[in-house]
């Protein structure tokens, strides 16, 4: 395995440069199949954009099996790592996630994506296992952010306006704003985390980070029972990658128990930690879901409910 891969620590990954108009992006599916009516709206807001978005040849496709998935397995990573690997690409946004990431991530090509070089990565929610893999494999920052076809995205002027600052003018965003302490005081580390089930998911997986030491980590789920959330965040613990962790931002938690349920559970398991942890900070599922870079020093402030960027998201 590559250094890349043993990767124990949070440490400051390779910011990819910031997107110009007129950039080509390619939206692909590695996760859930993409319903062809959201697909084009997400299409038409990035054209807005003055973006040329390109989705991958099987963007619409829905396994002939299994009606979950985007496609075959070797097909969803075929249309990520072609467009990775295509020097006219940009960037790479995912349309949606769902589930799936998990099996076609070890079909990928990292020897020839890292080649490639940097470049933008876009998605949140399943695609946190691709969030990982590529901080492990490729050394490279990505963007937990609004997804193409996602409803919340195409129906929100919040999440839009932020994800084009951030992609155009990065320096503008350098400051997110949200959230109450949960455990108050103010912690320096690297970002990282995404949706808690599938980093509890991922412990043990080929190439996984060993930890979060170092980090600020950022945890949201969706649609999960209150003894899953205990059982994902006990798993974690019971595996040391909680271990060291300086900070924890604590983003949506939609259609789980209502959050005065789920609250006593998440201060009881991570209070214990001892260090800064917010609430209620606005990303993942949900509405106006900031974007979130990974991969990048920061300062979480859970007092004031802020997080700041020591250097722009993007180059």
């Amino acid at each position: 395995m590559s250094a890349a891969g043993r990767r124990a620590a949070a440490e400051p990954l390779t910011r990819p440069p910031r997107l110009a108009p007129g950039a080509r992006v390619a939206v692909v599916a590695p996760s859930g199949p993409v319903p062809e009516d959201r697909l084009a709206a997400g299409l038409d807001v990035l054209r807005g954009w003055d973006l040329d978005p390109v989705p991958g040849p099987h963007a619409g496709d829905t396994h002939p099996r299994f009606g979950y998935l985007a496609g075959t397995d070797a097909d969803r990573a075929r249309d990520l790592e072609r467009a990775w690997c295509d020097p006219s690409v940009a960037a790479v946004f995912c349309a949606r996630g769902g589930y799936g990431a998990a099996r076609m991530v070890d079909l990928l090509d990292w020897d020839a994506m890292r080649a490639a070089g940097p470049k933008v990565f876009l998605g949140f929610s399943d695609i946190t296992t691709l969030h990982e893999a590529f901080a492990c494999r490729l050394g490279l920052a990505t963007l937990h952010g609004p997804m193409v076809a996602s409803p919340d995205f195409l129906k929100d002027a919040r999440a839009q306006d932020h994800l084009r600052a951030t992609l155009f003018a990065p320096e503008s965003v350098r400051v997110l704003a949200s959230g109450r302490a949960l455990a108050g005081g103010r912690a320096r580390g690297v970002t990282l985390g995404g949706c808690l089930s599938l980093l509890a998911a991922d412990v043990g997986a080929a190439g996984a980070r060993a930890g979060a030491r170092g980090g600020l980590l950022f945890l949201e789920d969706t649609g999960e029972e209150t003894y899953r959330v205990d059982r994902c965040l006990t798993q974690l613990a019971r595996a040391g990658r909680l271990d060291g962790v300086r900070g924890v931002a604590l983003g949506s938690w939609v259609d789980c128990a209502p959050y005065e349920d789920l609250r006593p559970l998440l201060g009881e398991r991570l209070g214990r930690l001892g260090v800064p942890v917010v609430e209620e900070f606005a990303f993942g599922h949900g509405e106006g879901a900031l974007t979130v870079p990974f991969g990048l020093p920061a300062e979480l402030d859970a007092d004031t409910g802020t997080l700041t960027l020591d250097v722009p998201a993007l180059a």
